[in-house]
């Protein structure tokens, strides 16, 4: 009897026993590796989902981000526009984040392009901006004061084109602590009517121009810097004869920038205009002889040379587009081989926004 109580006692204890390795057993497949054609299913272990909250945050914050235009210092010392990606504003206006990112060593810094530099003086805070009737008026602190002589010109220029890129702004005009300036306060140059793009931009001194007959304007030219082509606007006198400006606007691009400018001439040397230019209700329409074209079998006119024109010609309020035309060429391409099928606006190359 007691022998046969020992017999059960014993099986018992290995049921018990045999059936604790089974559960163990089981518990520890959670720490086995899956099979390689085993798909995770929700939570964080799925790649496809980490893969789409990537991307879902990474399009949030592209969203967050808006193109700009400022017009800073290029290594040549003039006055030049580059686009650059800028948060979009939460709590400022954009007229004033524009003007905080044209401050040294403020939060363009890690945006600016090689060789260029901002030229609003270091530490320069925005007070306030206000719009009137086509007048921003922009009060700066006391630290807009510390700058040099020499780079007087290069600040004005650069507030009064940036600014004026947006349509609802003609003219520019300055407060320091709340106090309305009539001059820039280094070197003394007049702004107390504002400061407007007729005032000019990297003006060109000419000698051999007959100021009398003679009109300033302002004209792109592309140039390059480190492999970043960007134009560069500068102001100087073009003769006009018979009292058409745009045909003297057209013949000074063809004849090119100054040498000493460092800027590129694009136009072929052999280039004319073979009709006096027409204005139609905002549309300035060219003809050129064919020299005009990079490739003439193809129809195909640069980049640069229909950017030249177009961003010098609308700088006149009166131009809203540009119509170029080639002798005996029935349609011209760009470089990409897209057809001009319509006049080209200045919004082709620089986008057009309000405040």
């Amino acid at each position: 009897m007691r022998k046969r109580i020992l017999l059960v006692l014993f099986a018992t204890i290995s049921m018990v026993v045999l059936l604790t390795g089974c559960f163990q057993g089981e518990q520890s497949l959670k720490d086995m590796d899956p099979p390689q054609n085993a798909e995770a299913v929700g939570g964080q272990d799925n790649p496809e989902s980490n893969s789409e909250k990537e991307s879902s945050e990474g399009a949030e914050e592209e969203a967050q981000k808006v193109e700009r235009q400022l017009f800073l210092l290029d290594a040549n010392g003039m006055v030049a526009p580059q686009s650059l990606e800028l948060p979009v504003p939460e709590s400022m206006e954009v007229a004033q984040q524009i003007l905080e990112y044209l401050v040294k060593d403020g939060p363009v810094t890690s945006l600016l392009p090689n060789g260029f530099q901002a030229v609003l003086p270091s530490g320069t805070e925005v007070l306030g901006v206000s719009i009137e009737e086509g007048t921003i008026t922009v009060d700066l602190s006391e630290e807009f004061n510390e700058y040099t002589a020499e780079e007087e010109k290069g600040i004005i220029e650069a507030m009064t084109f940036t600014l004026t890129q947006f349509d609802s702004v003609d003219r520019v005009k300055l407060r320091v602590n709340g106090k309305d300036l009539s001059a820039m306060p280094v070197d003394g140059t007049p702004i107390g009517e504002g400061y407007t793009r007729a005032n000019g931009i990297n003006i060109m001194d000419s000698d051999t121009v007959d100021l009398i007959n003679s009109k300033a304007v302002t004209m792109y030219y592309p140039t390059e810097h480190d492999e970043n082509q960007y134009f560069v606007p500068v102001t100087q006198y073009v003769e006009v004869e018979d009292g058409n400006v745009h045909e003297a606007i057209v013949n000074a691009l063809i004849d090119g920038p100054a040498y000493e400018t460092n800027l590129m001439h694009v136009f072929n040397d052999s280039t004319m205009l073979l009709d006096e230019p027409k204005l139609n209700s905002g549309v300035l329409d060219l003809v050129f002889s064919q020299d005009v074209l990079k490739d003439r079998e193809n129809g195909v006119i640069a980049d640069e040379v229909m950017e030249t024109l177009v961003r010098s010609l609308t700088e006149n309020a009166e131009i809203e587009a540009v119509n170029v035309q080639v002798e005996n060429v029935e349609q011209i391409a760009n470089e990409s081989g897209e057809v001009y099928s319509e006049p080209v606006t200045r919004e082709a190359f620089i986008p057009s926004e309000k405040l």
